[in-house]
C-alpha cells in the first residue's frame, strides 16, 4: 500500500477529527493574488465547517471576489504525530440575520457550553449584525494521520 493511502484518514475519521479540533486556518486570495490566512473559530457542518466574521473583513472582501478558499486543520507536534485535513472549499456567505444568529449561536455554545443561555443570545445578538455567516463545502478534501504509519510496524 502506498505511503499517502496508509495515512489518509477515513470520512469518520475526518468527522471525529473535526468535532475535536478547536480553530482552522483559512485561507482566501488577497488583493494582491497571494494568500490572505486567518485563524476562524468553527462548527463542522455536513462534510465542511462554518464559521463567522465581521463583514467588513479582509477575508469577507476577498471571498466575494472569489468564493473559493481553503480550509487547514491540523495537529501534532513529531512526525509520528501530525494529523491533519485540508479542504479546498466553496464558501457561500451568509448575510441573513436570522441565519448569522442561528450560526454565532452554535458557535457560542461549541465553545462556551458552560455559559447561560440567555447570556449567550445577547451577546451574538449584538454581534450578529456586524458579522456574515461563512459555509465552507469542500470540493476536494486531503487527510493525513501519521500514527497510522507506527500502528503500521
Amino acid at each position: 500500500m502506498a505511503h499517502r493511502e496508509r495515512i489518509r484518514m477515513s470520512p469518520g475519521e475526518v468527522s471525529d477529527y473535526l468535532a475535536a479540533r478547536r480553530v482552522i486556518t483559512l485561507a482566501t486570495t488577497g488583493p494582491n493574488g497571494r494568500p490572505h490566512l486567518a485563524p476562524l473559530w468553527y462548527v463542522p457542518r455536513e462534510e465542511g465547517v462554518a464559521s463567522w466574521t465581521y463583514g467588513k473583513s479582509q477575508k469577507v472582501v476577498n471571498l466575494r471576489r472569489d468564493p473559493r478558499a481553503t480550509v487547514l486543520v491540523e495537529s501534532g507536534d513529531r512526525y509520528d504525530e501530525l494529523r491533519g485535513v485540508s479542504m479546498e472549499c466553496d464558501v457561500e456567505l451568509v448575510t441573513d440575520l436570522d441565519a448569522v444568529t442561528r450560526l454565532g449561536l452554535s458557535l457560542a455554545h461549541r465553545y462556551t457550553p458552560d455559559a447561560d443561555d440567555a447570556t449567550l443570545r445577547r451577546i451574538v445578538a449584538a454581534q450578529a449584525p456586524k458579522r456574515v455567516g461563512l459555509i465552507c463545502r469542500p470540493t476536494r478534501t486531503v487527510s493525513w494521520d501519521h500514527a497510522k504509519l507506527r500502528d503500521a510496524h
